[in-house]
């Protein structure tokens, strides 16, 4: 299984979320799960900047040589910035999930609702019961 920082949260699209120094606005990226799973990323269609989001909205694509799959904003907010490295290097995603990789920042609503989402812990539990799922079929 992938590595699972527990300093962070996670959200049902994988993706992390991370509260930043100012604690007022957050940095989402996508997990190692989520990137192992799509493959070598070839093009990132960022948010919009100072767009305002709900909560479970797509705000943007990511696409790999396997697929496309949407971005979802994992709270309601603000998109603050997204991250330019992936313009000319979407690789980074798969090299550096956890840091270079970053997708976005965000004003959340509400700073609190980030204790919402799952900790290190549950998202591991979510990852476990969806490998199960996927053994069913």
């Amino acid at each position: 299984m992938s590595e699972i920082p527990e300093n962070l949260y996670y959200s049902q699209y994988h993706q992390w979320i991370k509260i930043n120094e100012d604690e007022e606005t957050v940095t989402v990226g996508l997990t190692g799960y989520a990137q192992e799973f799509l493959g070598d990323i070839v093009f990132i269609e960022s948010p919009e900047i100072d767009a305002d989001v709900e909560e479970d909205q797509a705000c943007g694509v990511i696409e790999s040589v396997k697929t496309a799959a949407d971005i979802f904003a994992p709270l309601a907010g603000k998109i603050l910035d997204t991250n330019p490295d992936l313009m000319s290097d979407p690789e980074l995603i798969n090299s550096d999930p956890y840091e270079g990789g970053w997708l976005f920042t965000m004003q959340p609503e509400e700073i609190e609702n980030c204790e919402e989402l799952m900790s290190s812990n549950s998202y591991e539990q979510f990852l476990e019961s969806e490998e199960e799922e996927e053994e069913d079929y």
